[in-house]
């Protein structure tokens, strides 16, 4: 594929990225009721857990397997970071970033092309947005 192309399809996975990113940092707006670290963990695992649905149309057990597992231990970060500190959710975000990147790279899971840009530039805005958000102590909800 020529770098022209590739530049291409990047695109629109990058764009929608950001945006989808920005919303989800700014997600506890909408549930002004919750925690902003609940509201973000909530959203790390429905993240994690879209590569379990992947993995399923791959068909390869192992394939299954790991991504259970996977999405279990974001769970688990996503958890504790609900009763400790929201910093948790910024980690786990560039985690799974890092795990984007490497399924982008090895493409574990069969059919994924687009995806992980996708998701890892979600994570890196998200939780790149929620640091700074973090740092300066703004609060999204009370």
């Amino acid at each position: 594929m020529s770098k022209d192309l590739r530049s291409q399809s990047l695109a629109k996975p990058v764009f929608w990225g950001v945006a989808v990113g920005l919303i989800q940092a700014f997600s506890p707006l909408g549930f002004w009721w919750l925690a902003p670290t609940l509201v973000w963990s909530l959203a790390l695992v429905l993240i994690a857990s879209v590569y379990v649905g992947f993995a399923v149309a791959d068909g390869r057990p192992r394939v299954l397997a790991v991504e259970v597992g996977v999405t279990f231990a974001f769970f688990i970060l996503a958890t504790i970071a609900i009763v400790t500190s929201p910093w948790l959710s910024v980690v786990a975000l560039v985690a799974h970033g890092i795990k984007d990147l490497w399924q982008h790279r090895t493409q574990f899971v069969a059919n994924t092309r687009w995806w992980p840009p996708f998701c890892l530039v979600v994570d890196f805005v998200a939780a790149a947005v929620i640091a700074v958000l973090l740092l300066t102590g703004v609060r999204l909800n009370g």
